[in-house]
C-alpha cells in the first residue's frame, strides 16, 4: 500500500528543520516540495536529497484553489505504489490548504498517512512580536480571509500575505472594521537570523511595501472600538448595562416588562421598510436586535439559556427545514418548499410530544389581519381553499349580505360576528389576489391620514378649527386632496 509522509520545514531557518523530518526523508522513494521558494530548502540540499517541486503549478494554475487541487491529485497518484514525502513550509497543519485536502482524500484512496510536525510560522511570529497567544489572538490565512464574524477587540494575525495583490485585497477587507490609520505590523522572514524584518505602518499603506513576499505576515493589535460593529460588542454592552455598575433601568427589566418594546421595535422596522429608507432600516434592525440580546441576557442570568443557545437553535432549525439546500432532497418551487416546511414542522411537534399537531399554527399575539392571512395560507396548503376566484367573490358578497341583514334586524351580537366574517372573507380575497392585507390596510390608513391632514391644514388657512367645518365643506376639501399627487 502506498504511503504519504507530510512534513514541515519550519519557518525558514535551515537549522530549525526537525531531525525527525530529515531522518524520514532517507526512507522514502520520492520527495515533493510544495515550493522551493523557502530558505529551509537549503537544509535538504546540504544533505544531498533530490526532490521534485510544484513551483510550476503556481504559474500554470488559474487560482490557489486550482493549485492545491492539482498538488493533491498528483500526490495521490504518485503515492499509489511508493512512499512519497510531501514537504511544506512551517508546520504542515498550519495554514496549509493542500495538506488539509490530502488528509481528507487519502483514506478514500487507500493511502497511509504520517504527519511530522515542525515549528510553525506562528511560533516565529509570536517571538518576533513578543506576543503571548494565550491572551487572545485570532489567526487567519490571508488567502481566504473575510471580516464577517471577526472580533476586532482581539489581536489579529494574517499569514500568507504572498504579494502586494494579496495585501491590497486584505487591506480592503480590514478597512471594513478598522480605521485607515490603524497600525499594522508587517513581519517578513520571521525567525530567520539576518533576514527577519519587522515594520509597523498605517493600514491603508500595507500594499505599498515593495518587500512583501511569500514569507510575509501581518499583525493588527486589538481595536476595541471596532467591536461596535460586531454581535460580541453588543453582548458586552448589554452585560455592562445589566451589571451593578450599569443602568438602574436596564437592571429592573424582565421578560414581561420588555414585551411592549419588542412589539414597538418590530413595528418601527416595518415602518422603515415601508419608507424605503435603508439608513433608517439599519438603525431599526439594530434596535430590534438589542431586544433579542436583552432577552438572552436575562435568560443567561437566570441560568435558562444563552444567546449561543438561540443561535444554535435557529441554525439547526434552518438546516433541518431546508433539506433541499443542506441535504439531498430536491424541491423545485416555492410551493414545494412551503409544503415540505409544514411537514417538517409537524414532525418536530410530534417529536416534542404533540401527538396530532394541527396544520394551523398562529401566535396568539399576532394582529388579527395577519392571523387571518396565515391560517388561510396554512389551510390552503392542504387543499382547503376555493377552487377559483368565483367562490371567493361569492363568499364576500354572502358575508356582506349577512352583515346587512344583522344590521337591519338590530342584532348587535350578530353584527360583530358578521363583521368579523366579512373581514375574514376580504382577507381571503386579498390573498387570492396576491395582496398583503396588513400592508394594504396600512397604506389606506396612511392615505386617509394624509388627506385628513390636508383638510386640517386648509381649515387653519381659513382661520377655522376643523370642528367648525361642515361635513359638506370637509368632503369638498377631501376631494381636493384626492387630486393632489402623493396625497
Amino acid at each position: 500500500m502506498g504511503k504519504i509522509i507530510i512534513a514541515g520545514l519550519g519557518p525558514g531557518d535551515p537549522g530549525q528543520v526537525p531531525a525527525a523530518v530529515l531522518a524520514a526523508l532517507a526512507e522514502v522513494d520520492r520527495i515533493y516540495l510544495r515550493t522551493t521558494q523557502h530558505p529551509a530548502v537549503a537544509a535538504l540540499a546540504g544533505r544531498g536529497f533530490k526532490w521534485e517541486t510544484f513551483d510550476r503549478f503556481y504559474e500554470e494554475a488559474g487560482d490557489f484553489e486550482e493549485l492545491y487541487q492539482r498538488i493533491t491529485v498528483t500526490l495521490l497518484q504518485e503515492a499509489r505504489e511508493e512512499v512519497v514525502a510531501y514537504l511544506v513550509p512551517g508546520h504542515p497543519l498550519v495554514a496549509e490548504k493542500s495538506v488539509a485536502l490530502l488528509l481528507e482524500a487519502a483514506p478514500a484512496a487507500g493511502l497511509d498517512l504520517r504527519v511530522i510536525p515542525a515549528m510553525s510560522c506562528l511560533d516565529a511570529l509570536y517571538t518576533a512580536l513578543h506576543l503571548d497567544p494565550t491572551r487572545g489572538i485570532t489567526v487567519h490565512d490571508a488567502l481566504d480571509f473575510a471580516t464577517p464574524g471577526l472580533d476586532p477587540g482581539r489581536g489579529l494575525i494574517l499569514t500568507q500575505v504572498y504579494n502586494q495583490r494579496v495585501a491590497a485585497a486584505t487591506k480592503l477587507n480590514l478597512m471594513e472594521l478598522y480605521p485607515d490609520e490603524h497600525p499594522v505590523t508587517i513581519v517578513r522572514a520571521a525567525g530567520m537570523p539576518g533576514e527577519e524584518r519587522v515594520e509597523t505602518v498605517p493600514l491603508y499603506t500595507i500594499d505599498r511595501l515593495p518587500w512583501i513576499d511569500h514569507l510575509t505576515s501581518l499583525y493588527l493589535p486589538p481595536y476595541p472600538a471596532g467591536r461596535d460593529r460586531t454581535l460580541p460588542g453588543l453582548v458586552a454592552i448589554m452585560a455592562r448595562l445589566r451589571s451593578q455598575e450599569g443602568c438602574p433601568w436596564d437592571r429592573e427589566q424582565t421578560h414581561q416588562s420588555l414585551k411592549r418594546y419588542l412589539v414597538e421595535e418590530t413595528y418601527e422596522v416595518l415602518e422603515a421598510i415601508d419608507s424605503g429608507d435603508m439608513h433608517k432600516l439599519a438603525e431599526e434592525l439594530g434596535d430590534l436586535l438589542l431586544q433579542v440580546v436583552f432577552h438572552a441576557r436575562l435568560a443567561e442570568e437566570e441560568g435558562d439559556f444563552t444567546l449561543a443557545d438561540c443561535l444554535e437553535a435557529i441554525c439547526t432549525k434552518m438546516r433541518r427545514r431546508h433539506p433541499h439546500v443542506f441535504g439531498t432532497t430536491t424541491l423545485s418551487t416555492a410551493g414545494e418548499v412551503l409544503a415540505r416546511w409544514d411537514q417538517i414542522k409537524a414532525a418536530e411537534k410530534r417529536a416534542s410530544g404533540e401527538q396530532e399537531p394541527s396544520v394551523l399554527s398562529v401566535p396568539r399575539g399576532m394582529p388579527a389581519l395577519l392571523q387571518a392571512l396565515k391560517v388561510q395560507e396554512q389551510a390552503a396548503r392542504v387543499g382547503f381553499d376555493w377552487p377559483d376566484m368565483a367562490g371567493v367573490w361569492d363568499k364576500v358578497q354572502e358575508e356582506l349580505a349577512e352583515l346587512q341583514r344583522a344590521v337591519a334586524e338590530e342584532q348587535k351580537r350578530e353584527q360583530e360576528a358578521e363583521a368579523g366574517d366579512l373581514l375574514f372573507a376580504v382577507v381571503n380575497l386579498a390573498r387570492r389576489l396576491g395582496i398583503e392585507p396588513e400592508a394594504a390596510l396600512q397604506a389606506t390608513v396612511a392615505k386617509f391620514i394624509r388627506r385628513f391632514h390636508y383638510i386640517e391644514q386648509r381649515a387653519r388657512q381659513q382661520g377655522l378649527k376643523i370642528e367648525a367645518l361642515s361635513l359638506t365643506a370637509m368632503d369638498a376639501l377631501w376631494e381636493e386632496a384626492k387630486k393632489i399627487p402623493g396625497i
